[in-house]
């Protein structure tokens, strides 16, 4: 076979998605930053541990700095963003701002003028502009994706993420040997330009700008509320999260520290494992169709954090412990695309147009708002109590987010409810025939008026 004609099959095979213009410039751009975003997930907290001799509680500032935002701002943000219709020019300036303030790290660091406070102060920035980001982006997405390809677009955005996953570590592990951790964040800045050039080739027709009126603040969060699907969703994810980051704090540290690991092993071992959540977001589709959209959230909100105890229990021979590490990441890079496909789609599917941002916002703010109170829990513990008694809290106390779900409709979801997509449209059309009913009272007469 010629190589234009092998082109022509892999074109072929390639998810329908794929083939929209739109939709592939979107898909490369955020494809890139997640790579960029993995290699500083790894380039930052080495930086502080390796050029400034972090200890656990710095640690632990260091990742609440990144992550207050969500807490701090998602609501307001999320509340700005659908009063305006032009969410993607929004997202193109976090992209330059982002990339402006990981420069700003290697800069400094070669005038010898590196702190603590400048990374605290970057990664607050940092996460202030990616709240801003993702809340008008939960809107971007569903102006390039229909409804019925919900699962398919969100399974190619986590499978970048998830080969990020692989890839990104590994790389970071390299850069921080070769480089130096700080140089290491040139590459993230770099892949925020690339997101910010993509989005500013694409023209999507985005839903217009919500009115703002009484409760503009809090409708997001108050539709969660009333939702029960959303309600069980967000809360399971707010405990997972917080957990997590107990973990995610203390691990690098950890595996450094108390398992004698290279920056360039640990990047291996972590994008080796991460191979699971290609696999993940490859294999989710399936998974759907066989046994339903809501089981397989189930089944990921369970497997996403349950494999991450072999990370404690690891020790003796170093081929033990990097066998135990693999399998850890591996297994919960699987059922984090489970998770993260599955409850992404169905958060697509019930939340109306003009409420996305908002319901985003208020989402982020319970969910990722968990996140700094956990960093900030877990450098704590791992001072008071030891990394690995604090490592058992959290892998354990994350398993249990499964809880939240089981008495939810969540398990009992096997697709998408069509209904749900819908309900602006119809809640709409429904005040619409009520406005035309009280103009016109002879017509409640008519059967045909009562139709839904």
């Amino acid at each position: 076979m010629s190589a234009a004609g092998a082109l022509r099959a892999v074109s072929r095979r390639a998810p329908a998605l794929l083939h929209d213009r739109q939709f592939r410039r979107y898909w490369t751009g955020q494809s890139v930053s997640f790579l960029g975003d993995e290699i500083t997930f790894l380039a930052l907290p080495l930086a502080a541990v390796l050029v400034l001799h972090a200890d656990a509680a710095q640690m632990g500032w260091l990742s609440m700095a990144g992550l207050m935002p969500a807490l701090l701002f998602s609501m307001a943000a999320g509340a700005w963003a659908d009063g305006r219709g032009d969410r993607r020019s929004i997202m193109i300036a976090a992209d330059l701002g982002r990339a402006a303030l990981m420069v700003s790290v290697p800069l400094v660091y070669a005038f010898g003028g590196l702190t603590l406070f400048q990374l605290y102060a970057v990664a607050f920035a940092i996460g202030t502009l990616a709240v801003v980001f993702d809340v008008c982006n939960a809107t971007l997405f569903v102006s390039l994706v229909k409804p019925e390809q919900y699962v398919e677009g969100n399974s190619l955005g986590n499978g970048s993420r998830a080969f990020s996953f692989v890839a990104g570590p590994s790389a970071g592990g390299l850069l921080v040997q070769v480089l130096a951790a700080p140089v290491a964040l040139l590459v993230d800045g770099l892949s925020y330009l690339v997101s910010a050039a993509t989005l500013s080739r694409i023209s999507p027709e985005e839903p217009p700008a919500a009115v703002p009126e009484k409760g503009h603040f809090s409708a997001g969060l108050r539709f969660i509320g009333r939702n029960p699907v959303l309600r069980a969703l967000v809360a399971s994810a707010a405990t997972v999260n917080f957990f997590n980051f107990i973990f995610h704090t203390l691990v690098v540290l950890y595996a450094v520290k108390a398992l004698g690991l290279s920056a360039g092993t640990l990047g291996a071992v972590v994008g080796a494992g991460a191979v699971g959540g290609v696999l993940g977001a490859v294999l989710t589709g399936r998974i759907v169709r066989r046994i339903g959209i809501g089981p397989a959230v189930v089944l990921g909100t369970f497997g996403f954090p349950a494999p991450l105890v072999l990370v404690p229990l690891a020790g003796g021979p170093k081929a033990a412990v990097l066998a135990l590490l693999f399998t850890s990441e591996f297994l919960s890079g699987f059922g984090l695309m489970l998770l993260d496909i599955g409850s992404g789609s169905i958060q697509a599917a019930v939340v109306p147009n003009e409420l996305r941002s908002r319901v985003s916002g208020a989402f982020r703010t319970v969910n990722y708002g968990m996140r700094p109170l956990g960093a900030l829990l877990g450098g704590l513990l791992g001072t008071a109590i030891g990394l690995r008694p604090t490592l058992w809290i959290a892998t354990v106390g994350g398993a249990l987010s499964l809880l939240w779900l089981l008495p939810s409709p969540v398990p009992r979801m096997r697709r998408l409810p069509d209904k749900a997509v819908l309900a602006d449209r119809a809640g709409a059309a429904a005040e619409a025939a009520q406005r035309e009913a009280d103009a016109q009272p002879e017509a409640d007469a008519q059967p045909e008026g009562a139709r839904p």
